[in-house]
């Protein structure tokens, strides 16, 4: 068992198993939170197994050989505490917050639920049931399906594209047997990090850690940590495409946009000042055009989604339908405007400032702490400080955001629509 001090004054551990501990002390909070993250996602299913790892992400809160799922959830809320899970495309999470007096029981819980799920054939039916009612409600937010309909354009049939839930066709014929044996197959203890941040003693955690796991399936021989998942490949991308999705809705809903890099690119940070100078906030270019200035839409940003070997950079613009062809001509002008003619040093400024505040605001409690000590582990390998990783965001010039620009927004770009139109609407666009 081997334990390194981390930045800022983090801790990690690594058992023989090859399962990482990492955590923070903050003792001036009086609470904890802990999550148990698993290096598997969407994108590691076969297409016929789409939405595995988001229904077994339901299905470890239904029972162990030592709690019911009400025990599992009762146990920590009565206690005041909380406990949820999610599930992306490239890893999943179980997390719970309790005060710090009860962070052995949240440890002994989840650690439980994620180890020895029993997977009872009458749960997965429930959860099934479930999980189709969540894949009705997605599509009937037009403002969120969007966003999928614009990811499978830039990715099409390769997993990156593919819904994270899942769809009714993948999720109906999924026998118990598929999901336990995926189960097995990929939560392995190398494939594991535990983080905690808050009143907590590190040492504590990883006894505590051990214990609960003892004897399950995590308690393995000797391994290796995994390493972070590899980015060598280049993932393969559609041709840059129109898909107009028809929808009887108030508002048309609009992504335009296209490849965007990957997590380890060392563009990101440029990427990240040229994301908030043109769409992300009040103050964005996007927003004072379109918003401010004409009243066309009430919604509008940028944002760009990064993965081990890949990325996507989309614009979203929520109007009337009647008002959309404008909207989009006035986004495309503004993203050529800057490709061409790049930003200015006080808007990269602005910008810069905007990063660092989003970043360190978002540290203020104890759940955001604790996500970025097991995303560092799990997707990086490593933890940057606070004080390195604003100092990456301030050595960023001008000329490198204005090169981001101009390497991302002049390539051909796809368009989601989301709303009242005819499949060909849009031509113009295409």
């Amino acid at each position: 068992m081997k334990t390194q001090s981390l930045p800022d004054g983090a801790k990690r551990t690594i058992l023989p198993s090859g399962l990482r501990i990492v955590t923070e002390s903050i003792p001036t909070t009086r609470s904890a939170a802990l999550g148990v993250w698993v290096g598997v996602g969407s994108r590691d299913e076969t297409p016929g197994m789409s939405g595995a790892s988001h229904f077994l992400e339901h299905l470890l809160f239904k029972g162990t050989h030592k709690r019911t799922a009400l025990q599992i959830s009762s146990e920590i809320e009565a206690v005041g505490g909380e406990t949820n899970a999610f599930t992306t495309k490239e890893y999943t999470c179980y997390y719970a917050r309790v005060l710090d007096a009860d962070l052995p029981l949240a440890v002994d819980v989840l650690c439980d639920a994620v180890a020895d799920s029993i997977m009872e054939p009458a749960d997965v039916e429930t959860e099934r049931g479930v999980i189709l009612e969540e894949i009705a409600m997605h599509e009937d937010e037009p403002g969120d399906e969007v966003h999928d309909v614009f990811t499978e354009a830039i990715f099409g049939s390769h997993p990156l594209g593919r819904l994270i839930s899942g769809t009714e066709e993948s999720i109906t014929p999924m026998t118990r047997n598929q999901i336990h044996s995926f189960y097995r197959r990929r939560y392995k203890a190398p494939n594991i990090v535990v983080a905690a941040a808050g009143n907590l003693d590190h040492a504590t955690v990883v006894r505590l850690v051990r214990k609960a796991l003892a004897g399950t399936a995590l308690d393995s021989e000797p391994a290796d940590p995994a390493p972070p998942r590899s980015g060598s490949k280049r993932v393969p991308t559609q041709k840059p495409h129109v898909v107009v999705r028809n929808r009887d809705t108030e508002q048309g809903h609009m992504v335009l946009g296209g490849v965007g890099i990957g997590r380890r690119d060392e563009r990101r940070f440029a990427m990240g000042v040229l994301n908030n100078v043109l769409g992300g906030g009040m103050s964005s270019r996007l927003f004072q055009e379109i918003r401010e200035k004409r009243g066309l839409a009430y919604s509008v940003y940028s944002y760009a989604s990064q993965y081990a070997d890949a990325g996507l950079f989309g614009v979203y613009a929520g109007s009337a339908p009647g008002k959309s062809d404008e909207v989009l001509d006035l986004v495309r002008v503004e993203l050529d405007r800057v490709a061409t003619h790049g930003i200015s040093a006080d808007e990269v400024a602005r910008g810069k400032g905007m990063v660092k505040g989003s970043y360190v605001l978002g540290l203020e409690d104890t759940g955001s702490r604790m996500s970025r000590l097991a995303k560092s582990e799990l997707l990086y390998g490593e933890l940057m400080g606070v004080d390195d990783l604003l100092a990456r965001v301030d050595a960023v010039t001008t000329d490198e955001v204005n090169e981001a620009a101009a390497g991302l927004l002049t390539q051909p770009m796809s368009l989601a629509v989301v709303g009242p139109f005819d499949e060909n609407a849009f031509g113009a666009h295409r």
